[in-house]
């Protein structure tokens, strides 16, 4: 199994997006996290949604997953925020001591 992965969410607002970040960061559940703006196209409670949302691209080790997935349901304003990790099969090896470095 892969030690390092890519976490995914979005949030709704640019604001609510930095302070999660700054949140993940601040706590060292993430090492990094690139944020931008997204247009999501979705059903939700049965109706089609579009919605200008900003994607989430965080960086960390997956053994933070679990306390990183807290923090994101606890600042987020959604009933259900996407929460996906994605696992990181290969990269630089600086890169990747650097994540861990950052990070629990």
């Amino acid at each position: 199994m892969t030690e390092y992965t890519l976490v995914l969410t979005t949030a709704g607002a640019e604001d609510e997006a930095g302070a999660i970040a700054l949140a993940l960061i601040e706590t060292k559940l993430a090492a990094c996290v690139n944020i931008f703006p997204v247009k999501s196209i979705y059903t939700w409670q049965g109706e089609v949604q579009r919605e200008t949302e900003w994607q989430l691209l965080i960086k960390t080790r997956l053994s933070c997953f679990a306390a990183l997935s807290a923090k994101i349901t606890e600042l987020h304003s959604y009933d259900t925020p996407e929460i996906v990790a994605i696992p990181i099969e290969q990269g630089s090896s600086a890169y990747l001591s650097w994540i861990g470095a950052q990070t629990h």
